[in-house]
């Protein structure tokens, strides 16, 4: 999938970088599932906000649930980045969801350096999107990355595990994932209470 690119040569380039569009208005970033953007109250995912991925095992479906945002942003000429990914994406199959490899990134760090890396590049505001796995986040980091988010009004994922759903969360949005049966839990949302009933997650219920 493209070359790995380090933090800074990620931000270095804003030397060079054109400009981004816009961010979108409020409402007005689909998730690419209509059953979830229903549910929601923005009808998508918060702009400019962290977003917290649950998940009840690794490879349970939480690239089904965000590719459709990801390529998305990707057609856009709008970055995604990927920091310290659990497993080597797998460029075939991005592609197949949509995404536009030349607008994808890959950041290599330390486990404890993950959390510092994604704020760096949601404050650079040269991103449409940063996914990141951090292995031990408190209230105070994920609320780095909330603040970093909005200043850099960008797409914020923390992919975690399902226990982290007994701590509180600055996040905007709140999914679980479970794998069996299959389907979303919006656990916390951000302007509306939480639909009381899961979602069934498409093609896998």
């Amino acid at each position: 999938m493209g070359a790995v690119l380090s933090l800074e040569g990620l931000l270095d380039q804003q030397r060079v970088w054109k400009g981004r569009p816009q961010a979108q208005p409020q409402g007005l970033q689909p998730t690419g599932h209509a059953a979830l953007d229903t549910a929601l109250p923005g009808g998508g995912w918060p702009p400019g906000a962290l977003t917290e991925v649950l998940l009840s095992v690794e490879g349970c479906g939480e690239l089904q649930l965000l590719w459709p945002s990801l390529a998305r942003l990707t057609a856009s000429a709008e970055r995604v980045v990927l920091i310290a990914p659990p497993f080597i994406p797998y460029a075939p199959a991005w592609q197949a969801a949509g995404v536009d490899l030349q607008w994808l990134t890959l950041v290599e760090t330390a486990p404890a350096d993950a959390l510092w890396a994604a704020e760096q590049c949601l404050r650079s505001g040269s991103c449409g999107a940063v996914l990141c796995w951090p292995h031990k986040a408190d209230d105070r980091a994920l609320r780095r990355l909330q603040v970093a988010a909005e200043s850099g009004q960008t797409l914020a994922f923390a992919l975690r595990p399902l226990q982290a759903a007994l701590n509180p969360s600055p996040a905007a949005l709140r999914i679980a994932i479970d794998a069996r049966p299959a389907q979303w839990r919006v656990l916390k949302c951000r302007g509306g209470l939480a639909p009381a009933l899961p979602i069934a997650c498409p093609g896998r219920g």
